[in-house]
């Protein structure tokens, strides 16, 4: 995607307004050169046609998380004028409490990078992540309900987390 992205820094990609007829707007892209090489096709053109949509403000934005959607790209962004803008659930998601998370920890990167990709591995098997996979954590009918009233509460509730968890979700996980 290197050759339809144009570099505005080691962090930041800009896909012209002139990428595709309609564009109001550029579409700019938060990735690395690694997040570059993974980039989907399809989640470029999903920016580009959000960067046509009314009354889009400024610019399409891509996060580091980005992936194919549903009309919007996963890790899509944008603000619309609320006289002529829209509003579009796919810029949501359609997943209950989707979304982008900051972990705090005091590891250090030199004690992280040996271990990576069992830290990875790990999180993976102890975090549910999505239709289809499997985690450790089962939940009755009722929790489940819990689940959807509490939102991160019911996890921080339940030893899943931490208080101070909660201040680092948007609404507090709510």
């Amino acid at each position: 995607m290197e050759n339809v992205l144009k570099k505005i820094t080691d962090y930041k990609w800009e896909l012209p307004k002139g990428y595709k007829p309609g564009m109001k707007v550029p579409a700019y892209f938060y990735i690395n050169r690694k997040l570059m090489q993974i980039l989907e096709k399809d989640a470029v053109e999903q920016a580009a046609n959000v960067a046509t949509m009314p009354g889009i403000q400024m610019a399409s934005l891509v996060m580091p998380d980005v992936h194919v959607g549903y009309g919007f790209p996963i890790g899509g962004v944008a603000g619309f004028d609320v006289s002529d803008g829209v509003v579009s659930p796919g810029g949501v998601g359609f997943d209950i409490n989707c979304g982008v998370r900051l972990l705090r920890s005091n590891l250090k990167v030199d004690e992280v990078k040996p271990v990576i990709k069992k830290l990875i591995d790990e999180l993976f098997v102890a975090v549910p992540s999505g239709v289809g996979s499997e985690g450790r954590l089962r939940v009755s009918d009722r929790e489940l309900d819990e689940i959807f009233v509490e939102g991160a509460k019911w996890a921080v509730d339940n030893g899943y987390g931490y208080d101070k968890d909660l201040n680092h979700c948007e609404e507090n996980g709510a």
